[in-house]
């Protein structure tokens, strides 16, 4: 046979071989399978139908169960807002008012009633009639005060918890509003309202701020044993507006009064607040001549109307002395202040008034006098803002606001050790971009 067909008859039967191996192999491999699909296949049927039924009663033991006529005690939480009393904040927590008077007849508990503070926190431990167990009161830079029931009266103690102070410093860029960036940088909503407020009298954050606009804060976080309980106080603060840096410190004079200065010393505290609500629009403005939504006439129209929902905080202007509050004809609920410099501010068609807010009291400016609402001649919740010079009304979007008297050279010196430390952090905020360091 010649070589050639030798080779390829060789090379055939190799083949075959090679698949006869693979087939063989492919079978050996699958008889398990199969084996095990036969065997459930061949699994004989069960027959269900003459299974009797059998019921088996067990006894499980319950827990025991609260009685529903002896309630256990019931924890309750405040704040302190602005214009509160110590007395207003404890009856938001159902206290019985012959309770809050035994409280409040406490030594301790009625010296602390002279020094509270916007944002301290309430606690307090009552039974479902409102008899109060105990309380505890949120101090600045000493342990909470807890006052216990001892019969027909209170004990006080300094609470055992660790409290301390932390300094925190974020920035962050806006991008679409302010909330928006405090947000994402992690910056308490408190913090932001400090920050708008502080800035209020140089900016308007209700149309000047810039995508792009980017800000620094300095500020304080309360901890107890350890974990952050509250914000604090904002210490320092930049906020950069189409390119133009504001900046702000806060200063402690000699007699503990608090207020916003630039880091060379100006006081950002205006006369008068442009705004008496921090985030609102203007819907009607000062005229000579308006048709009124309601009487359908033209009449002058004497103030600026700020949009906003209802129970939107209102704040006092300026420092002032409560003159009126009650209702008045079209104004609806009335505010009105009267201030050192013989100007009369007025805010109108109130939802209602705050806790405190009658004829005689003194405020300060910021402080809350009531809430937008849609009392009177009104067609909506908004807040007409009147400013009245010697009786006569003016334009509160157009008036020159008085600024605040200059620091003396005493201040000047002591002001400039104190702030030094906040200008230069806020120096490194915007030197290293730092989102945040705690």
């Amino acid at each position: 046979m010649p070589l050639t067909k030798l080779r390829i008859l060789t090379d055939r039967m190799t083949g075959a071989e090679r698949r006869f191996g693979l087939r063989t192999l492919v079978a050996v491999s699958s008889l398990p399978l199969f084996g095990v699909v036969a065997a459930f296949g061949l699994a004989p049927d069960t027959n269900t139908l003459n299974i009797t039924p059998e019921t088996v009663t067990q006894a499980i033991a319950l827990p025991a169960l609260a009685s529903a006529s002896t309630p256990g005690p019931f924890e309750r939480e405040t704040a302190i807002q602005p214009g509160d009393t110590l007395a207003s904040a404890l009856s938001r927590l159902n206290i019985d008012d012959l309770e809050i008077q035994r409280l409040m007849a406490t030594g301790t508990v009625r010296k602390l009633a002279s020094g509270i503070r916007p944002g301290k926190r309430i606690q307090a431990t009552t039974t479902l009639e409102g008899e109060l167990l105990a309380i505890q009161f949120e101090r600045t830079g000493a342990p909470a005060l807890k006052v216990s029931r001892d019969g027909e009266s209170f004990v006080a103690e300094e609470s055992s918890e660790l409290l301390e102070t932390r300094v925190v410093m974020r920035s962050g860029r806006i991008l679409s509003s302010l909330y928006g960036a405090t947000d994402s940088a992690g910056i308490p909503d408190s913090i932001a309202n400090q920050l708008a407020e502080t800035f209020s009298t140089s900016l308007d954050f209700r149309g000047d701020l810039r995508r792009g606009d980017t800000f620094s804060v300095i500020y304080t976080v309360d901890y107890r044993n350890g974990e952050p309980v509250a914000a604090g106080k904002l210490l320092a603060a930049e906020f950069v507006n189409a390119g133009k840096p504001y900046r702000a410190v806060l200063f402690r004079d000699a007699s503990g009064r608090e207020s916003y200065y630039t880091p060379e010393g100006e006081s950002l505290k205006k006369g008068f607040l442009r705004s008496p609500l921090e985030f609102s629009r203007v819907t009607s403005s000062f005229s000579n001549s308006r048709k009124h939504p309601v009487y359908g006439f033209h009449r002058a129209h004497t103030g600026v109307d700020f949009g906003a929902p209802t129970g939107t905080r209102v704040k006092a202007t300026g420092d002032a002395t409560v003159v009126f509050a009650g209702r008045r004809g079209g104004y609806g609920n009335l505010v009105i202040l009267r201030h050192p410099n013989g100007y009369e501010t007025y805010y109108a068609h109130l939802s209602k008034f705050a806790p405190g807010t009658r004829a005689g009291r003194s405020v300060s400016q910021g402080d809350v006098i009531a809430y937008v609402g849609s009392t009177g001649a009104s067609t909506g919740p908004h807040l007409h803002y009147e400013v009245r010079i010697a009786g006569k009304p003016q334009n509160p979007m157009a008036i020159k606001l008085p600024g605040s008297p200059p620091l003396s050279t005493a201040q000047r010196s002591q002001f400039l050790e104190q702030t030094r430390d906040w200008s230069d952090k806020l120096a490194l905020l915007r030197g290293t971009n730092l989102a945040a360091l705690d």
